[in-house]
C-alpha cells in the first residue's frame, strides 16, 4: 500500500456521463491510462485530463477529523432511509464545501462504483480511516447493519471529539492568557523600560536592586531578543520533529507528561476513556477481541497507555482473562478493572466497558470545569505578579526622587 502512495498522483478530470451531462472530478492513480480506464468503467467518456501540481495536492490532502465524524453520520442517515450506497456518496461529496474532504468522497465513490466494498476502500485511505473504523464497516457489511455500525462510530468519534476539545479548552485558557502576559512584558521590557532607564540615569543616584535587575533583563533583551526568539522556536521545533519520529522519545515524554500533577491525571483518565469506549464499540460489533485491541492501542492516545494495552493483548492472546492483563499491566484504576472482571463473568463486556467509558468522561467533565475555575484566579495572581512586578520597579526610584534631590 505504501508503494502505491508513493507513484499515485492527483489528477482533474472533465467529461461527459452516458446521459450527456458534464461532470468532473478528482483522481488518484498512477497515469492517465489507468484514470480513462476507471472513467470508462463508470460510462464516463473523459475529455480533459490534467495532473495537479504538488502544491494544490498539499491542499486536497488536508481533511479534518470532524469532517470524516460528519461523513460517518451523513452516509449511516442516507442507508437508514433506503439510498443505495453509491448514490449516497454522491450526494454527500456535493454537500462538502472543502475540496479535500469532497474529493476523498469521490475517490471512494469511484472505488465502490468499480466494485470494490466500502470497507476495502476505506482501507485504501489509513490516513484518515483507521483500523478500528475499517473493521466497524466490514463488520457492518458482513452482518447487513451498515447504517447501525455507521451510526455506533458517528456517536464514538463525536464522544471523542467532545472530550478531546474539553482537555484543550481547560489548556488552550491558561496557555493562551500566559502567552499574553510574557508579549506584554516583552514589550515593556523592549520599549518602555529604556525610556525609564535614561530618566534613572540622569538622578546619578544609586538604584534599587530589583530596579537593577529589570534594567538589566531589558538589556539583555535588547542586545539577544532575536536570537532567543530564534533559539526558541529552534527547541520547540526540534522537540516536535523527535516527538513525530523518534519513538523512545515520544514514550519518555508521554511518561512525563502523565506524571504531572494535575494535568496528567486529567490525561490519564481521558485515555482510559478512550480506551473503554473504543473497546466497547468494536465489541459490540462483533470485531474479535485481538483485533479490537489491536484498533483500540492505537486510540489511547498516549505512548505509555498503547504500550500497555499492546502488553495486555499479548497476555489475553495467551489465554488470560482481560481483567486480569489489565492488573498486570499497573496502568488502568481499580474501578475499570473490575467493572471488565463482572462484564467477562455476566457475558456483557461491551455494556460494562461503555459504562466504565461514561464514568471516566464524566470524571473528566468535572475535573476540567474544576480546572477552569480555579486557574481564573491563578492566572490573574500571574499577570499582578508578571505586570505589576515591572512597574513597581521602574516607580521604585522615583518614590525616593525627594530624596535624591
Amino acid at each position: 500500500m505504501s508503494t502505491l502512495a508513493i507513484n499515485t498522483h492527483l489528477y482533474r478530470w472533465e467529461g461527459t456521463d452516458v446521459n450527456g451531462e458534464r461532470r468532473q472530478g478528482e483522481i488518484r492513480a498512477n497515469s492517465l491510462a489507468m484514470i480513462r480506464a476507471q472513467l470508462r468503467r463508470q460510462g464516463v467518456s473523459a475529455a480533459k485530463v490534467r495532473r495537479l501540481g504538488s502544491a494544490q495536492s498539499f491542499i486536497n490532502r488536508t481533511v479534518n477529523s470532524s469532517d470524516i465524524t460528519l461523513f460517518s453520520r451523513q452516509l449511516a442517515t442516507l442507508i437508514n432511509a433506503g439510498i443505495p450506497l453509491l448514490q449516497a456518496l454522491e450526494v454527500i461529496a456535493k454537500g462538502f464545501e472543502q475540496p479535500a474532504t469532497r474529493q476523498l468522497v469521490t475517490d471512494l465513490t469511484l472505488d465502490i462504483a468499480a466494485g470494490t466494498s466500502l470497507s476495502a476502500a476505506l482501507r485504501k485511505k489509513p490516513v484518515h480511516f483507521d483500523a478500528m473504523f475499517c473493521h466497524l464497516v466490514e463488520a457492518g457489511e458482513q452482518a447487513g447493519a451498515l447504517d447501525v455500525l455507521l451510526q455506533r462510530i458517528a456517536s464514538d468519534r463525536e464522544k471523542s471529539e467532545a472530550l478531546a476539545q474539553k482537555i484543550k479548552k481547560a489548556m488552550t485558557y491558561p496557555i493562551a492568557i500566559l502567552l499574553v502576559a510574557l508579549l506584554v512584558s516583552a514589550i515593556l521590557l523592549i520599549k518602555v523600560v529604556p525610556q525609564f532607564q535614561s530618566i534613572f540615569a540622569s538622578f546619578n543616584a544609586q538604584l534599587p536592586a530589583f530596579t537593577l535587575w529589570v534594567i538589566g533583563v531589558s538589556q539583555a533583551l535588547q542586545d539577544h531578543g532575536a536570537w532567543l526568539l530564534i533559539a526558541t522556536a529552534g527547541a520547540l521545533g526540534t522537540l516536535r520533529h523527535r516527538y513525530k519520529h523518534s519513538p523512545p522519545w515520544r514514550q519518555r515524554l508521554d511518561g512525563w507528561l502523565l506524571k504531572l500533577p494535575v494535568l496528567g491525571h486529567l490525561q490519564h483518565i481521558s485515555a482510559i476513556a478512550r480506551f473503554a469506549r473504543t473497546l466497547s464499540t468494536t465489541l459490540a460489533a462483533g470485531v474479535p477481541l485481538l483485533e479490537a485491541l489491536d484498533s483500540v492501542a492505537g486510540a489511547t492516545g498516549n505512548c505509555v497507555l498503547k504500550e500497555a494495552v499492546l502488553r495486555l493483548k499479548h497476555q489475553v492472546a495467551t489465554g488470560t482473562q482481560i481483567h486480569v492483563a489489565m492488573s498486570n499491566t499497573r496502568v488502568f484504576p481499580g474501578m475499570a478493572i473490575q467493572m471488565t472482571a463482572i462484564g467477562e463473568e455476566s457475558g456483557t463486556l461491551d455494556g460494562m466497558l461503555n459504562h466504565v467509558a461514561t464514568y471516566y468522561e464524566s470524571e473528566v467533565d468535572h475535573l476540567v470545569d474544576t480546572l477552569t475555575t480555579l486557574m481564573e484566579p491563578a492566572i490573574i495572581v500571574v499577570l499582578g505578579v508578571v505586570v505589576g512586578g515591572l512597574v513597581i520597579a521602574m516607580y521604585l526610584p522615583i518614590f525616593t526622587l525627594g530624596q535624591v534631590i
